[in-house]
């Protein structure tokens, strides 16, 4: 009898350490893609998710919604994010809070691309302090609603803004516009989000450890002229997704881009859709 009763409790323990439950009752199993990795890119066919699922998590277009079929998720296991590129008008607000609540695996909200430069949002922080309440009132309409959605950003990077090129600069005036117009109550910033092309993604996070948030690093690749191949390319990707596997503040991280950037050698993709090039194949690899 004392032996049948070792053996049922060694048969439980092992039952336990091959899955657990979470206090949400979510079965905690060992994860077999990295769920921080993403892409920044407007994926238009189905073969670019079959390709892209066994490695990534997560995806986004600068949109607020995406053409691929209703039921991604279920197919594919990977989530699409999607963002408020600038300001929008009642529509926009409609239509992008009528997806999310039709797709309940949609938990963030990414707003306002690279305010400080000119061919992007380009937007100086006393105005971005008066529209991020838009921002905040999209997501109080869904917790109405019963859904919570995080607010990540603004998307900040080095710029063209006439004297908020740092996005340093750029991000403490619009924390202090923001507190003067709002009885000195910080922005609703649930996870910052950053972009960075070349040398030195580190020291560039070291930088943002001022404002106390996890990182969303929303478009990454090295543009710099020394990388003129795609081996080259290959190197930097493997140190900057080993570093952004590595460090705890970094909540996700997206390589640029699926297709059109060539003469950057940061594609991922073949012209064919379905088919990763050799860059594509590493990304999709490297471990996690």
């Amino acid at each position: 009898m004392l032996r049948f009763l070792s053996i049922l409790l060694l048969a439980a323990l092992l039952s336990t350490c091959k899955e657990s439950k979470s206090s949400t009752g979510e079965t905690n199993e060992t994860p077999t893609k990295s769920v921080k990795r993403g892409i920044s890119y407007n994926i238009q066919h189905e073969e670019d998710l079959i390709a892209l699922r066994t490695g990534l998590s997560w995806w986004y277009n600068w949109g607020t919604e995406t053409s691929i079929s209703s039921n991604y998720y279920d197919l594919y296991k990977m989530e699409y994010i999607p963002m408020l590129w600038s300001v929008g008008n009642a529509t926009t607000y409609d239509n992008l809070k009528s997806f999310i609540i039709k797709h309940p695996e949609i938990n963030y909200l990414l707003v306002l691309n690279e305010p400080n430069l000119k061919d992007q949002a380009n937007m100086y922080p006393a105005t971005a302090a008066k529209e991020w309440l838009k921002y905040e009132q999209v997501v109080k309409d869904l917790a109405n609603l019963g859904r919570t959605v995080y607010i990540v950003g603004p998307a900040i990077t080095w710029g063209t803004l006439d004297g908020y090129s740092d996005p340093i600069v750029w991000m403490d005036a619009f924390y202090e516009e923001y507190r003067k117009a709002n009885n000195n109550r910080d922005p609703q910033i649930d996870y910052l989000a950053f972009h960075w092309y070349d040398y030195g993604l580190e020291s560039q996070l070291n930088r943002l450890e001022k404002y106390g948030k996890e990182i969303r690093i929303t478009e990454m690749a090295n543009w710099n002229s020394n990388i003129n191949s795609y081996e080259k390319q290959a190197e930097q990707m493997k140190e900057m997704v080993a570093l952004c596997e590595r460090r705890e503040d970094v909540f996700r991280y997206a390589w640029f881009i699926g297709r059109g950037a060539e003469n950057r050698f940061t594609n991922l993709f073949d012209s064919q859709p379905g088919k990763l090039n050799s860059l594509g194949e590493l990304y999709i690899s490297l471990p996690f």
